[in-house]
């Protein structure tokens, strides 16, 4: 696990190997902090407490993008907090559970069981993060899992996106969606509307990049959708692991075996996760 590093004032990102995965810590001023999915293996866990404690950082809360296992961990060392998810992703890292915790052993060895996605809903119709510190808004969407959510550190003008907006993958749809596509342009349409005002974007899986670096990851997105509901796509430079090729075609296969879904945009709802890279 490479360290944290601050992306702006109060943000911290560290990066995992596994599938370039990203833990987000958002600081406040009194040493409190937000823990946004932490991972991944219990040695990495350790050692991200062991540097929050280094800096002067104690975490106040958690907060779970989507509830596929590898953004539902969690490790004693961060201590007994509200760990926080849309009311739809804990329903749905409920009732996956037994099978996130067999993907964690498998690939997260050692993972806590007695920890592993114990979430809490937010509270109803909440708009932000319920913690003391920096605003943190909340951007509900069904693409790529039930429930998911991107978070919008206002002040310090982030966007932690979760499973999306990646520089090194292609869009996942969510393959048992009534209408994938349409899911994964909504939240794209969500995240145009607040693009001009994004400083860093962080996605789950990945690298940290600057505004330009998030409305390009947009555009390439839409071109995505729109080459496999043309039945192509295989040229996406991101197409680089055997999972994701494997991906890439369930997903065109699924778009084109499904008339509604290939004419214009549709809509749809979250995902299965993924096999590849465990998700």
């Amino acid at each position: 696990m490479a360290g944290l590093v601050e992306v702006t004032r109060g943000v911290l990102v560290a990066t995992h190997d596994f599938c370039t995965s990203t833990t987000t810590v958002v600081a406040a001023d009194d040493g409190s902090c937000l823990l946004i999915d932490p991972g991944i293996t219990p040695a990495e866990l350790d050692l991200l407490a062991a540097e929050l404690a280094h800096r002067g950082l104690h975490v106040a809360a958690g907060f779970a993008t989507h509830p596929h296992w590898d953004h539902v961990l969690w490790a004693r060392a961060f201590g007994d907090v509200p760990r926080f998810a849309t009311a739809r992703a804990v329903v749905a890292a409920a009732t996956d559970r037994e099978r996130g915790l067999a993907l964690a052993a498998e690939l997260a060895h050692g993972t806590d069981d007695d920890l592993f996605g114990r979430l809490v809903p937010l509270p109803d119709a909440s708009p932000s993060v319920p913690w003391r510190g920096p605003r943190v808004n909340v951007i509900e969407h069904q693409a790529h899992a039930p429930g998911h959510a991107a978070l919008h550190i206002v002040d310090a003008h982030v966007l932690v996106t979760g499973d999306m907006c990646s520089d090194i993958e292609i869009p996942l749809l969510d393959l048992d969606a009534a209408d994938p596509l349409d899911d994964y342009h909504h939240a794209l349409d969500l995240f145009d509307t607040l693009a001009a005002s994004i400083a860093h974007v962080v996605p789950g899986h990945g690298h940290v990049g600057n505004g330009a670096a998030l409305r390009n990851r947009l555009a390439a997105d839409r071109r995505y959708l729109a080459e496999i509901t043309a039945g192509r796509g295989d040229d996406d430079p991101r197409l680089t692991e055997d999972w994701l090729i494997r991906d890439h075609r369930a997903q065109r296969a699924r778009v084109s075996a499904t008339p509604a879904l290939s004419r214009g945009r549709c809509r749809g709802r979250p995902s299965r996760p993924s096999e590849g890279c465990g998700r």
